[in-house]
């Protein structure tokens, strides 16, 4: 099928300029843009294959997170005034705050790269902020803000434009989107979370915090990892639906045109179908009456609800996350796996990834393009070991049918491992059990 000439790739990735601490030489878009009934739950982890494999030696990987009780925020006992600065009207608007702080974490190694995520519920126009902070050689640092994050967007009745936060770099650390980052030769040692509850003064819209943790990582300046060794998912495919981004190339330009950008919200879509809980057709029906043809508006939905209105795009690793756990019943975060054998552990649990990879135009066999950040679904593996993934880019055809694909294992393992240190959105039923971490540095 032929195809019209992509649009050009949404604004520079903090994924190019993370690229060195994590080992990557990222290249420029060729094609794709910038980011960004379930099988029952598995038995316990072989610890042969999965603790082999997961060696930490040189590549630190800890998550940590807290939900249900250990969140509960207590009183609405501070006041801050805010400018959204996406709104029109430039008006100050006066909040109730909450504050939730967590323990303070020591991952055992001098972290240089942490990316939060977490799942609330904001009613009204209440919203969240969540921040980090941390010592370095004994010190602290300042608070730097992770993200600013609402339900809906305020033409939907949200509070705010969900937005990452520009300009808070220091001497010690720096925010690239979704992701701190400290500065050469600095460590952070351990790290705290904090998250304020915003509510509109004079009223009872309540934000909820459900859950809420962090990845903190330490990775080797590498360009290759070897082919790591077959796991658990041997031959095991899920029957994850599958949907191409390129189907949506030019729609909804105030929320980055579709097509070439929308890989993240296409890949989060996939999954969310493959669990049963993606948008009604009541909630889509924005989507079909702007285009009464679309086979597939629970994207362009998505597309809309994980909008970074400073970022410029949809490919907000930790708002993807969160807007998967608006849907009812749901939990997903974000974090960094060190291998496809880690990989497999949830595939055997019958749980998707989505993985963030980087590569040049015939790096990785039966791409057809190359790109400087996107983002797929692993489904499955293949007898040999090989991964099955949903191809959002499917092939740069407009044909959900070209999403399938397998991909040569120690091409894919070195396109996303090095590239962007092994990061996936986990995205589950609250009630589907995840596999058995590893005992060292669990990563999940």
């Amino acid at each position: 099928m032929s195809r019209p000439p992509a649009p050009e790739a949404c604004s520079p990735s903090r994924r190019r300029v993370l690229g060195s601490a994590a080992g990557a030489t990222l290249v420029a878009a060729a094609g794709v843009g910038s980011a960004s009934a379930a099988p029952s739950a598995a038995s316990s982890a072989a610890p042969s294959a999965l603790e082999s494999a997961s060696d930490t030696g040189d590549r630190h990987v800890s998550y940590r997170e807290w939900s249900g009780r250990d969140v509960v925020v207590g009183r609405f006992s501070g006041r801050r005034d805010h400018v959204d600065p996406f709104d029109d009207t430039a008006t100050s608007r006066s909040y109730d705050v909450a504050t939730w702080v967590s323990p303070v974490v020591r991952p055992g190694f001098g972290l240089t790269e942490l990316v939060a995520s977490w799942n609330a519920d904001t009613p009204g126009r209440s919203w969240v902020e969540v921040a980090v902070r941390g010592r370095t050689d004994g010190v602290a640092t300042m608070e730097y803000v992770l993200g600013r994050w609402c339900r809906y967007d305020p033409t939907q009745g949200g509070g705010i434009h969900r937005t990452s936060v520009k300009g808070q770099g220091d001497s010690v650390a720096t925010v690239y989107t979704d992701t701190l980052a400290t500065r050469s030769g600095h460590v952070l040692d351990e790290w705290q979370l904090v998250v304020r509850l915003m509510r509109p003064t004079g009223t009872r819209e309540t934000p909820r915090l459900r859950s809420v943790g962090a990845m903190a990582s330490a990775l080797p300046d590498t360009e290759r990892v070897p082919r790591s060794p077959q796991g658990r998912a041997r031959g095991q495919v899920l029957d994850v639906p599958t949907f191409s981004q390129e189907t949506h190339i030019g729609h909804f330009p105030q929320w980055d045109n579709g097509g070439e950008a929308w890989c993240s919200p296409t890949s989060t879509s996939m999954v969310l179908a493959y669990w049963g809980v993606g948008p009604r057709r009541d909630e889509t029906a924005w989507v079909t009456e702007a285009m009464p043809s679309e086979a597939d508006p629970q994207v362009d939905f998505a597309a809309r609800n994980v909008y970074d209105y400073t970022y410029d795009g949809g490919g907000n690793w930790p708002f993807n996350t969160a807007y998967a756990a608006t849907r009812p019943r749901m939990r997903a975060f974000v974090t960094r796996l060190r291998s496809l054998t880690e990989a497999e552990e949830f595939i055997a649990a019958g749980i998707p990834l989505i993985t963030s990879v980087s590569f040049e135009k015939g790096e990785l066999d039966g791409a057809g393009y190359g790109t400087n950040g996107h983002l797929m679904v692993v489904v499955g593996f293949t007898r040999d070991g090989d991964v099955v993934c949903n191809d959002p880019a499917s092939h740069l055809v407009r044909d959900n049918g070209e999403v399938r694909v397998v991909y040569d294992r120690e091409q894919f393992e070195n396109v996303w491992v090095p590239h962007s240190g092994g990061i996936v959105y986990v995205i589950h039923p609250e009630r589907h059990r995840l596999p058995r971490a590893p005992r060292r540095e669990p990563n999940w």
